[in-house]
């Protein structure tokens, strides 16, 4: 069956092995290049590339293919792998060279690196894991553009239920309604639960109204015989707890 030819804009997602070169004939450029990257992360390991030589690794998913400008012009424009990975699909397009394909590799890793995040919550009590919690909050909403508010759901134990989105909204505010939060839990059979949202501002700082609806969700899931314990708000590598702030 002939194959269907694709580039960055589009085609296959993961490119076949290459045939191995035969006796006498050298490699093209960009496939040699690749191999000795395969080596050095192989023997190396991967702190031992810079963030623009991953984003190339992972940009291998495009075919026939040479990624090392595609992957420094996206650090160029985002700054980190991090951040590239994170970006929303209509700003990565817009990059020069950039097309479906790239960008479903692109959020491939990225949702990869939070399913590592969230199991290893599900394994522990949350409270006593808070370092992993908060960089699973961080990777999931530090770079969001807009407000998005999260529900962590966690059983009697405090192991993690279900993370789910309970509103999105605007730059600087997001629609919550406490009755379909506890509604949820009820359903969910937690015992309690964690409240999340993002500044995209960066600044952690809850407002008036962050406060007033906080102490309004914890006064019904007492009266439901469930606790909040915690509302975190996060920034750009900020955070705010209220707990620890003495707001609940």
């Amino acid at each position: 069956m002939p194959r269907r030819k694709g580039g960055v804009a589009g085609g296959d997602l993961f490119e076949p092995a290459a045939a191995p070169p035969q006796k006498g004939r050298s490699e093209p450029g960009h496939l040699d290049h690749r191999r000795r990257m395969r080596e050095r992360l192989f023997t190396a390991g991967p702190d031992a590339l810079a963030d623009y030589e991953l984003l190339e690794m992972v940009l291998y998913a495009v075919p026939r293919v040479d990624t090392k400008p595609l992957a420094k012009a996206l650090i160029a424009r985002f700054g980190s792998f991090a951040a590239a990975i994170a970006a929303p699909r209509s700003e990565l397009l817009a990059v020069d060279g950039m097309g479906d394909a790239a960008v479903a590799a692109l959020k491939v890793v990225q949702a990869a690196s939070l399913r590592l995040l969230k199991a290893e919550l599900t394994e522990r009590p949350v409270l006593s894991s808070w370092d992993r919690l908060l960089d699973y909050l961080h990777a999931s909403l530090a770079r969001e553009p807009v407000e998005q508010v999260r529900a962590l759901f966690l059983d009697s134990r405090n192991r993690l239920i279900a993370d789910e989105q309970q509103g999105r909204g605007t730059v600087n505010h997001t629609p919550l309604y406490p009755r379909e939060v506890l509604k949820r839990a009820l359903e969910l059979k937690a015992a309690a639960l964690i409240l999340v949202h993002n500044h995209p501002s960066g600044d952690p700082t809850p407002s008036r109204a962050d406060i007033e609806l906080t102490r309004e969700l914890a006064s019904a899931a007492k009266a439901l015989g469930l606790a909040l314990h915690d509302h975190v708000i996060v920034g750009m590598g900020r955070w705010m707890s209220f707990r620890r702030e003495g707001l609940l």
